[in-house]
């Protein structure tokens, strides 16, 4: 099983996650499949979540652990346009994943207009497309705005995966994949959901980007 590795080190470390190795498999599966089809992770959360969202963005967009290359085609294009080898050496393949916390412009002024509770799933009405991912964390399960933002991605024919704490909560019953770590405590909660993120972001980097470094990776992601 492809990155059955990082979910062995996983759940040695963090042996109260073993139950859900078949579920963190599944989210990379779908993750996997929506970066094949060269769709986007679009993600939200609020609070500490909030940071998760930027964190695992971040991860995305940029090297984590493996070098990663462009294509040559694109090196070759930019050289033309007069790139010099220092902005081709910095310049890496990427998952494309978007943070819908990081607006605040837009959000100081929906939240100011509008009812804040829907400010998610009005940006995900703006930016989702069928084939997307909607990756939201949510503690207790209960967030008001993760969960109208999982309502409008149903409704467009994006994927759900939420990361939340043990119950599931209100948001269970949207959600394509449940990863419901097993924490009450919201402390601990978000304590166990950054290995399983950072398992997340590993298993797809070495499966688009082990392989070739000079280049994006076998499935060429733009």
């Amino acid at each position: 099983m492809e990155g059955s590795m990082m979910l062995d080190e996983l759940t040695r470390n963090y042996p109260q996650l073993y139950a859900m190795k078949g579920k963190i498999f599944a989210a990379y599966e779908m993750m996997r499949g929506c970066y094949l089809e060269k769709k986007k992770v679009l993600l939200c959360g609020n609070g500490g979540s909030t940071a998760d969202c930027e964190h695992i963005a971040g991860e995305l967009l940029k090297e984590y652990r493996i070098k990663r290359g462009i294509p040559r085609p694109f090196a070759h294009d930019l050289k033309k346009y007069g790139a010099d080898d220092l902005m081709i050496q910095n310049i890496v393949g990427a998952l494309p994943a978007l943070s819908l916390t990081s607006h605040i412009g837009f959000i100081t002024a929906f939240c100011n207009d509008n009812a804040a509770e829907y400010m998610f799933a009005q940006q995900l009405y703006a930016f989702g497309e069928r084939g997307d991912i909607l990756f939201g964390i949510t503690t207790s399960g209960n967030s008001k705005n993760v969960i109208n933002a999982a309502i409008v991605a149903k409704a467009m024919g994006i994927k759900v995966i939420i990361l939340t704490g043990k119950s599931g909560g209100d948001i269970k019953q949207y959600a394509d994949v449940l990863l419901n770590v097993p924490e009450k405590d919201t402390a601990r909660i978000q304590e166990l959901h950054l290995p399983v993120y950072h398992t997340l972001c590993a298993m797809l980097e070495e499966y688009f980007f082990l392989e070739n470094t000079e280049q994006t990776g076998r499935k060429d992601i733009p």
